[in-house]
């Protein structure tokens, strides 16, 4: 019986990471996605998670009280995640056995049958093209079952 075996890839910050893919002047700058009618932040860099900013915060508030900050608001632009999502997924599917896409950021990889050494290979792999083909820097976790790898993601 072969060793079952999932490698979940996860991509950072996704929906603040479109944003600086599409706009590069936004790298190093605290940065906030709105969601529909901007109202609640639903999505944060690094940069703006250190300022002390939650998800589901108003952004009129947020707007209001880290101006001097140099905070970056911008509308949710689902068509560029959506576009960005399917090219990171398209950039994965040839490196692995089977794909299973699980949300707009996430992807599942089977990899039944392989080695430690051969997994991590494999991770670092995926890990290092969706950062040079789509601009996406990505998590990854090592598990026997979905969960595990989500656990260590």
């Amino acid at each position: 019986m072969t060793r079952k075996a999932f490698i979940l890839i996860d991509a950072d910050n996704f929906y603040c990471s479109c944003e600086r893919v599409w706009r590069p002047e936004l790298w190093n700058k605290p940065v906030v996605v709105a969601g529909s009618g901007d109202g609640c932040v639903i999505a944060r860099s690094p940069e703006a998670k250190s300022l002390g900013i939650k998800m589901s915060d108003p952004v009129h508030l947020v707007r209001e009280e880290h101006w001097r900050s140099g905070l970056i608001i911008c509308s949710a632009n689902f068509p560029l995640y959506g576009d960005l999502s399917s090219r990171m997924m398209r950039t994965i599917a040839p490196l692995v056995p089977a794909l299973t896409v699980y949300s707009i950021d996430e992807a599942f990889c089977l990899c039944d049958g392989m080695s430690d050494d051969q997994l991590h290979q494999v991770a670092v792999q995926i890990r290092a093209r969706v950062l040079a083909w789509c601009g996406l820097g990505t998590g990854a976790g090592i598990g026997p079952t979905p969960t595990l790898a989500k656990l260590a993601s």
